[in-house]
């Protein structure tokens, strides 16, 4: 793993929404500018094809296109990761096709077949490692009932440099690193308002969808806990916070459209979140998302476009 690499992980893990156009299809071109915002604002690390990117909504064909455009989109200003997953075979394909998009390191999503063996994970990990032709890999947990020795045999296996850790169970957590190579980094993977319980067992940086639409927050929270201050943090997140209430709720269907929600106001439409996403927004979710938008000045107000038709 590269410094560069190795240092962006410890901040701010953007992930990037897929726009969509009128019609529904992919609007590559529309996600310039959100990447545009974020490495302005300090954002560490971009990553394509991630959940806030709705990656399982999307072909294997739509992935491929979406982490080209990403690559050219932050144009090595940044370290860029790109996820992979589903079937083994897609999995491989999605790892050659990042290799050639300029990928710095491949986040590899949890597979959610209902029988996955912990030595079939290996092997489903080492498979896509060398589709990869030798780029870091990232394991994005988000499943630790495969028990703190199968986690940490994966992070022994050749070419595993760290872990998106996405559940909420943080003494798990602090297990697992226990048990894994020193070498691996450990990401908090379920956004800003985990971040502080996460750091306090040892992990390093966190994943956020809120970098699509207020960089400047995520940025700030990465400062805060990077420098101990875990009062600012706290009352930072605290101002943030119903953003990522708003996105929990419909058991987690309303993730990406809180997302996609907030780009429409801001005037930047992304189109809908694509089925099962609970989509669109109900009308008190939209007035309070509203609030929080006006509240943090986040609206231009112009140009603010209307969340119900």
């Amino acid at each position: 793993m590269t410094r560069r690499l190795q240092d962006a992980l410890a901040g701010v893990s953007g992930i990037l929404a897929t726009p969509f156009d009128a019609t529904g299809a992919i609007a590559p071109e529309r996600q310039m500018s959100i990447v545009e915002r974020a490495i302005a604002a300090g954002v560490q690390i971009l990553t394509a094809n991630g959940n806030t990117g709705e990656f399982y909504g999307l072909t294997v064909e739509e992935a491929e296109a979406m982490v080209a455009a990403a690559g050219a989109h932050v144009d090595g200003r940044v370290p860029l990761v790109a996820g992979v997953g589903r079937g083994i075979r897609d999995a491989c394909r999605l790892a050659k096709a990042s290799a050639a998009a300029g990928a710095e390191a491949l986040m590899i999503h949890q597979p959610p077949d209902p029988f996955v063996a912990p030595r079939g994970l290996s092997d489903y990990v080492s498979a896509v490692a060398d589709a990869g032709g030798g780029l870091p890999l990232i394991l994005y947990l988000r499943n630790d009932q495969i028990g703190t020795d199968a986690i940490a045999a994966l992070c022994a296996l050749p070419g595993v440099v760290g872990v998106k850790w996405a559940t909420p169970n943080p003494m798990k957590l602090k297990a697992a690193m226990a048990a894994a190579p020193e070498h691996v980094v450990w990401v908090g993977g379920l956004a800003e308002v985990w971040a502080p319980v996460f750091y306090a067992v040892g992990a390093r940086g966190f994943t956020s969808g809120l970098i699509n639409v207020w960089p400047e927050r995520s940025v700030a929270i990465s400062a805060a806990l990077e420098a101990g201050d875990w009062d600012r943090a706290q009352a930072l997140i605290a101002d943030m916070q119903v953003f990522e209430d708003i996105r929990a709720e419909d058991q987690g269907g309303a993730n990406v459209s809180g997302v996609k929600t907030a780009l429409r106001m801001m005037g930047e439409d992304c189109g809908a979140a694509r089925p099962p996403a609970a989509w669109p927004l109900t009308d008190p979710q939209v007035d309070r998302l509203r609030k929080f938008m006006m509240d943090n000045g986040l609206l231009r107000q112009a140009g603010e476009k209307g969340t119900r038709e």
